[in-house]
């Protein structure tokens, strides 16, 4: 019993000897804190005002793989490592990446001249510094990307915002090339090339009825022109199909076998129907039934039909390509668009001298604390003749290191 009451009035003396330390020191604390609080809210004042400008945004929801693959192959090659080991799991983890790419970055960067307004010389140190300034977060409940920019200029903050996504989308869209891409450019060339070749069969056409007036040919001529015009056309957009699918399948694709087979049935056809010409194998009809200007009819009549159809053929082929590319094309949708903001975000004023001050406190309470100790070491003759034979190893120990330092010299010399 004796012993609990000793050990309380050991510690009520104890914290009667801390608040002595304390209100003996007291101007020393005061005067830390009060002199770190005026300095943190004069610069709190000096540092210009930082603005913070958000955008939000659904990346695509495709399911299919080929858009997963993509955008993989993507952060793959912008970063150089896999997606899965940067923790990517999503669509919009992806696209998150993306907006941190070179690509995209160096795009913000020529787009507002930052290098200048960083005041860098170096792109890598404007990337760094656009990087610090950038936030992009990801709801993983609902995939929608938010993306804040802070600048000096709220303006400038919003349309960078702003133009991180625009970069993201053509950047996407470039990437983009699927197989109904690859069809649609393949159909696009083919089109052009038989658009040219119509028109100058046309033109052909015009001269020669123009020259020697129109011509009647039996129903029948008509008939097989038409039939071998339109063999011809679907041989052609055949042989176009087939050349598309060789620039994604594989040998063995059954679906490139199966248009091969087909190609092969009309080349038969086309064959059949021209051996009834003759010998000759462009002749369309026996050419002893007609006399000369009308087999040159017919020849300009065939090309006409032949290109007529095999443009139509291209066109269908062509805007199902088109349709094909639309429903694989990534669609970006903002949701919020960032426009300028009319508050700072930085910095806060309040909480930077809130914090120093209570930092600059405890600080205080400890430089009190340090110096009544030092005060009572030096009142102690023990304590101080311990400090009086450190300090004399201490300077024995840089004099030895003075006196090697000078033979070092004179040996030198």
């Amino acid at each position: 019993m004796n012993e609990e009451i000793k050990k309380i009035e050991e510690d009520e003396i104890n914290l009667i000897d801390l608040f002595l330390v304390l209100a003996k020191r007291k101007s020393l604390i005061i005067g830390i804190t009060l002199t770190v609080a005026i300095i943190t809210a004069i610069i709190s004042l000096i540092i210009p005002p930082i603005y913070k400008a958000e955008t939000k945004f659904l990346p695509p929801q495709q399911s299919s793989l080929t858009a997963s693959q993509l955008l993989s192959q993507t952060v793959e090659q912008m970063t150089g490592i896999a997606p899965e080991m940067l923790g990517v799991k999503s669509i919009s983890d992806l696209y998150a990446e993306i907006l941190k790419s070179n690509t995209i970055l160096d795009g913000i960067i020529d787009k507002f001249d930052l290098m200048k307004v960083y005041d860098v010389s170096y792109r890598v140190d404007a990337r760094k510094k656009l990087l610090s300034n950038i936030e992009v977060s990801v709801d993983k409940k609902s995939g929608i990307i938010k993306l804040s920019v802070y600048d000096k200029d709220p303006k400038r903050a919003a349309d960078m915002a702003n133009a991180f996504v625009e970069e993201l989308k053509n950047l996407t869209k470039n990437l983009g090339i699927t197989e109904a891409s690859k069809r649609r450019i393949y159909f696009e060339e083919r089109l052009k090339e038989v658009k040219e070749e119509l028109a100058k069969a046309e033109e052909d056409m015009k001269r020669f009825q123009e020259k020697t007036g129109t011509v009647s040919v039996e129903e029948q001529a008509k008939a097989v022109i038409g039939s071998i015009a339109n063999l011809r056309a679907q041989i052609a957009a055949k042989e176009a199909e087939i050349k598309a699918m060789k620039t994604y399948a594989t040998p063995n694709n059954p679906e490139l076998k199966r248009a091969e087979e087909a190609l092969k049935t009309l080349r038969a056809e086309l064959s059949r129907l021209e051996a009834k010409g003759g010998s000759n194998p462009n002749p369309l009809i026996p050419t002893q039934r007609f006399p000369e200007v009308s087999k040159e009819y017919l020849r300009k009549m065939r090309d006409l039909k032949f290109y007529e159809d095999l443009y139509g053929f291209l066109l269908k082929a062509y805007e199902a390509a088109k349709l094909d590319e639309a429903k694989d094309a990534p669609v970006i949708a903002v949701i919020d668009k960032a426009t300028p903001p009319e508050r700072k975000a930085k910095p806060k004023r309040t909480i930077m001298v809130l914090v120093a001050t209570i930092s600059a406190f405890f600080f205080s309470i400890f430089i009190a604390f340090f110096k009544e100790y030092i005060e009572k070491i030096n009142q102690d003759p023990e304590q101080k003749q311990k400090i009086e034979t450190i300090k004399n190893y201490l300077n024995f120990s840089f004099n030895f290191k003075k006196i090697n330092f000078k033979r070092k010299i004179f040996n030198k010399s």
